[in-house]
């Protein structure tokens, strides 16, 4: 395997979804549609992903239990840090070093982890 090309997260809500991800966090729509989707595109279109209605019975199931997504930002972490905050995203500890650069980690509605990372 060379890439991995693209990722898709199955949600309950999808539209508290979508709100969550654009205006909390802040990530911008792509030009792609699909009516089972939400696609979008960060930092420039360099990595895509889409929330997406789930594909079976979710019921009952804890959806992000296990996984961690990470996004490399061009802003100065502690700037993103505090800007989450303001809009009441709650942060998963403090600013950390990893062998990458300093990270922190949020949790999406449906309990995905999210790292947010800057080799600033």
């Amino acid at each position: 395997m060379k890439r991995l090309e693209f990722i898709s997260l199955q949600v309950n809500d999808l539209q508290a979804s979508k709100d969550f991800y654009t205006n909390k966090l802040g990530f911008e729509l792509s030009e792609m549609k699909h009516p089972e989707a939400v696609i979008f595109k960060y930092n420039k279109g360099e990595a895509s992903f889409a929330i997406r209605k789930p594909l079976e019975n979710l019921e009952n199931k804890e959806l992000g239990n296990g996984v961690s997504i990470w996004f490399t930002v061009d802003e100065k972490i502690e700037d993103l840090k505090t800007r989450f905050e303001q809009n009441n995203i709650k942060v998963l500890g403090l600013i950390m070093e990893t062998p990458f650069g300093k990270a922190f980690h949020i949790k999406d509605l449906d309990g995905y982890k999210l790292t947010f990372l800057s080799n600033e």
